[in-house]
């Protein structure tokens, strides 16, 4: 049991995930998270309306099951695989979260404070999932794809668009973390 609660060391998980993107290769399909809520649009039919979700969702089903695993699998290692142990943050990341307010987790992979149950008490902690969830629906349509799409798929496709996506999610990542985000939790 120790083997599948420890972290894996990175060649085994990158070896196993190019596996998974050379068989979807070779069967024709192309992987990523955000198309699947064009999917759930198309399902309630709502494309007699909208002609964007006016397409055969049905030819997506084994994403939607990529997508069930996925939640299944996270629960599976949140509830039953997960070890107490407690993560390895840098010491100069801990002080500089707890100079913006916000505690390192303990146990849990992140701080209660930003993702436990008290941020649906905090009429700003609610207006920051509104906003970032639309910008992340927003974003991921525009860039015609999520992280996982084109960081996985679409850079294991040697699509060009891939990696211009990629850098920027990279760009913008370090524009939040290192300018905004300590704007917006002072």
């Amino acid at each position: 049991m120790e083997f599948i609660t420890n972290t894996w060391h990175w060649s085994i998980s990158g070896f196993l995930i190019g596996l998974v993107m050379l068989s979807l290769i070779y069967f024709g399909k192309v992987f990523g998270m955000s198309s699947n809520l064009r999917s759930l649009c198309s399902m309630t039919g709502i494309g007699k309306k909208i002609p964007f979700f006016d397409w055969d969702w049905k030819s997506q089903r084994w994403n939607l099951v990529v997508v069930a695993g996925t939640m299944l699998g996270g629960y599976v290692a949140t509830h039953f695989l997960s070890s107490d142990s407690n993560v390895a943050i840098n010491e100069i990341t801990i002080q500089k979260l707890q100079n913006i307010g916000i505690e390192a987790p303990n146990s849990k992979l992140l701080p209660d404070s930003l993702f436990g149950k008290n941020v649906f008490e905090s009429p700003k902690m609610i207006l920051f999932l509104l906003i970032g969830g639309l910008l992340i629906g927003f974003g991921s349509r525009y860039a015609g794809g999520c992280t996982s799409g084109h960081a996985i798929s679409g850079l294991s496709n040697f699509q060009l668009p891939s990696l211009k996506a990629v850098i920027g999610f990279f760009v913008g990542g370090l524009i939040m973390v290192n300018f905004i985000f300590p704007l917006i939790f002072k």
